[in-house]
């Protein structure tokens, strides 16, 4: 079956901070995901989907349906413990992907299934792997997040605060690392998101149709071109997307040895504390973000301005607001109160 050609991340004109967000969490992972909000048609779906030509390989544990990383021996499940306690355990790579979670999934497609007959006839537990098992160590991606069932964003909030998804039927338990990037989009005309689902993502950033009319001329003209001859589209963006693969695997170097000094900890934190935002978890943000956007800049020391930068992905959607109170105005406030108080710094 040939292989659906997908339309090049850097073909998508404009939303920077959409490109950004997404590009930041594939140089640090640990950053929490990206929650993509806005109206139809702008290219939210499209930019995620691309995502995928862009990441790098991973080193995992050969034939682990899992997808268990190689080296991290104290975060195996049952199989690969128990091949790696034989040492019989093979190295491999495979590219990191974006796994799709449907709305209509069922609980046993997203966590797997257990084998009840086999597990009480042969003392052994067979697990069939479920979306949470193939996202390991991927991007995880739900599109209209907000109206997910609420007994699978249960599941997704387990595996997102524990790393782990663990299955028990009848008795039988399994378990098995389950570390992936959330990326949810969503239309915010269809209903709001569930808070506890929406603090799990790390970054959050609003997307809107073009105004520039040459912009949006662009948009007409790329997509129709790619829908004409798709492989000669692609073949006219290859230089761009392997100027940016390499960029994001640079960075992903690069941010392994940065280290956030006094001042930008104290700006993170005096943000926070101005805010409001509750638990620490926004400062870490900020910081992690930061981090990656300095790496994604090739610098090797980061900088107040670095917090600055990424301060309206990650704060928004932690700031306390009345209902009725529009969230677009909060970001604004947000960028110009953060300029006028770090404008020295």
């Amino acid at each position: 079956m040939k292989e659906k050609l997908t339309y090049p991340f850097t073909a998508i004109v404009g939303q920077q901070s959409m490109k950004e967000a997404l590009i930041l969490n594939t140089i640090y992972p640990s950053i929490g995901g990206v929650l993509i909000k806005g109206e139809k048609g702008t290219a939210k779906s499209t930019a995620v989907r691309a995502l995928a030509a862009l990441l790098p390989e991973r080193e995992v544990v050969q034939g682990c349906a899992c997808g268990c990383e190689w080296g991290n021996w104290n975060d195996l499940c049952p199989d690969c413990a128990e091949r790696y306690a034989s040492n019989s355990l093979v190295k491999d790579k495979a590219p990191m992907k974006v796994v799709e979670l449907p709305l209509s999934s069922t609980e046993d497609r997203v966590a797997g299934t257990l084998d009840i007959e086999h597990a009480i006839t042969t003392g052994r537990k067979k697990f069939e792997p479920g979306i949470l098992a193939k996202a390991n160590g991927n991007i995880l991606y739900v599109d209209e997040v907000n109206l997910l069932d609420d007994h699978l964003v249960d599941l997704l909030l387990d595996a997102a605060a524990m790393g782990t998804n663990f299955i028990e039927r009848e008795g039988v338990s399994y378990s098995h690392p389950s570390k992936f990037i959330l990326v949810g989009t969503m239309n915010p005309e269809e209903g709001d998101l569930r808070p506890q689902l929406l603090d799990r993502f790390g970054l959050m950033t609003d997307v809107k149709g073009e105004c520039d009319e040459n912009n949006r001329k662009e948009v007409i003209k790329r997509r129709i071109a790619f829908e004409k001859d798709p492989e000669s589209f692609i073949n006219e963006y290859s230089e761009a997307q392997r100027l940016l693969r390499e960029n994001i695997l640079e960075a992903r170097t690069i941010v392994k040895d940065l280290d956030p000094d006094d001042a930008v900890m104290d700006m993170a934190v005096k943000i926070s504390i101005h805010l409001g935002v509750d638990g620490h978890r926004t400062d870490l943000t900020l910081i992690k973000a930061a981090m990656a956007y300095a790496a994604l800049n090739k610098r090797d020391k980061l900088q107040p301005s670095d917090v600055t930068a990424v301060s309206t992905l990650v704060l928004p959607h932690r700031m306390r607001r009345n209902p009725f109170q529009d969230a677009n105005l909060d970001i604004a406030e947000l960028d110009k109160w953060i300029h006028s108080t770090f404008s020295t710094q």
